[in-house]
């Protein structure tokens, strides 16, 4: 038989604050951060905002030596990683260091340094290119990082599946344990890639939203009147332990991971499956592997992008695998406050679903002015909202057709 899986800590950087308390007080208050890009220049471009990491400062974490030989979504990852030790009151010295893990991934890794260094190298020519572009650079960094800095000898590594990349990591992660490969793993996603070439791309997509003016309202998932995601940024580490030794050594347990899964859509580069079957098989996926039935779910924290094609078909996508029960679903969609924050984006959403089951609190999804006839499901508009929930899902669909799902439930033994 698995083993059971539970959340004993967690870690969040992001654009609503970087804290657990913070970022929890600001997402069931409807606090936006999105605001005007400050990181570089934007007056060039179609899109002027996103939602950035104001209140980091890397030396909380680290000396200024090692901020300095990573970028900013490893330093992300490092931080997040400690403050999710600290918070489940995990000591890697007085544990056997072989059994504690890390699967921590990025969708794009180090697109800030290849940047940087790439203009060096056209300027000043290539030996004047830094001998830690590459170790800065490469997506797996975020989890090598971490498991320098905190001891961590487990099982390593990381997942690379756009915005799916978070979800897809914690899932790989409960699966270490359930099979017994580890006793610990620091799971999740990071992200940092509010640059020059990142909003340039996702412009010359017609992704990004362009309601310059209003960037607080820019992130508007399910809202008729959405034109596009904001992008953000920070990360998202959870400490999963597999529930016997989390007993043990006496950790509060915040909630239990009881299913993942995970599908792909075979159909196109960046446009979801028609009808959101992938999705739908996902969510099923991850329902069945935990043992439970549609009707047990409560709550979805939605993808919900605030693009047009993603959150219709995301829509669709719950009403097939749901049926009559999708009416009875309170959704909702946390990038309306923090934007997408791609890679991270299921690490930080697990914890936003992990606290509303520990609080019985549904966060809101803000800025839902006009209801969409094709977006028709409760996605608790606007205000926060106090409700029993046993059962929750967290969605993350990538580029490229990855879909991924897990299940989380209260805990109780």
């Amino acid at each position: 038989m698995n083993k059971r899986v539970v959340i004993t800590g967690m870690g969040v950087i992001s654009p609503i604050g970087s804290d657990i308390s913070t970022f929890w007080n600001n997402l069931i208050t409807g606090v936006s951060g999105v605001g005007p890009i400050t990181q570089f220049d934007a007056s060039d471009f179609a899109t002027k905002i996103a939602a950035e990491v104001t209140d980091f400062d890397p030396l909380d974490y680290m000396d200024k030596k090692e901020a300095r030989r990573m970028d900013r979504f490893v330093q992300f990852a490092v931080a997040a990683a400690k403050m999710a030790l600290k918070d489940a009151e995990l000591d890697i010295e007085k544990e056997d260091p072989d059994r504690v893990g890390v699967y921590i991934g990025s969708g794009i890794g180090g697109l800030r340094t290849w940047e940087e260094q790439h203009n060096i190298y056209l300027k000043r020519g290539p030996r004047r290119v830094s001998p830690f572009f590459i170790p800065m650079m490469i997506a797996n960094m975020a989890a090598g990082q971490v498991s320098i800095q905190t001891g961590a000898k487990g099982p390593n590594s990381s997942a690379v599946s756009a915005c799916a990349t978070g979800t897809h990591s914690i899932g790989d992660a409960m699966k270490i344990l359930q099979r017994g490969d580890a006793d610990v793993m620091m799971a999740g996603g990071t992200e940092s890639t509010i640059t020059p070439m990142a909003v340039a791309g996702f412009n010359a997509l017609q992704a990004l939203s362009t309601r310059n003016d209003e960037p607080e309202k820019a992130s508007r998932p399910f809202d008729k009147d959405r034109d596009g995601f904001v992008m953000g940024e920070g990360a998202g580490v959870l400490i999963l332990e597999t529930l016997d030794h989390a007993l043990a050594r006496g950790a509060d347990i915040i909630a239990e991971v009881a299913g993942y899964g995970m599908s792909g859509d075979a159909y196109h580069l960046t446009s979801p499956a028609p009808e959101g079957e992938g999705a739908s098989r996902a969510m099923l996926r991850a329902i069945k592997d935990a043992g439970l039935q549609p009707e047990d779910i409560d709550y979805i924290n939605a993808h919900g992008t605030s693009t047009e094609l993603n959150d219709k078909f995301e829509t669709l996508a719950i009403k097939n695998a749901f049926g009559d029960h999708a009416r009875k679903l309170a959704i909702s969609s946390s990038k309306s406050m923090f934007g997408h924050l791609l890679g991270a984006a299921g690490g930080v959403e697990a914890i936003a679903t992990a606290l509303a089951l520990k609080e019985q609190i549904l966060p809101p999804t803000i800025n839902y002015e006009t209801p969409d006839p094709e977006c028709d499901l409760d996605y608790v508009p606007n205000e926060a909202r106090k409700a029993p929930v046993r059962a929750a899902l967290s969605n993350s669909l990538g580029f490229g057709g990855h879909n991924a799902t897990i299940a989380l439930k209260t805990y109780d033994d």
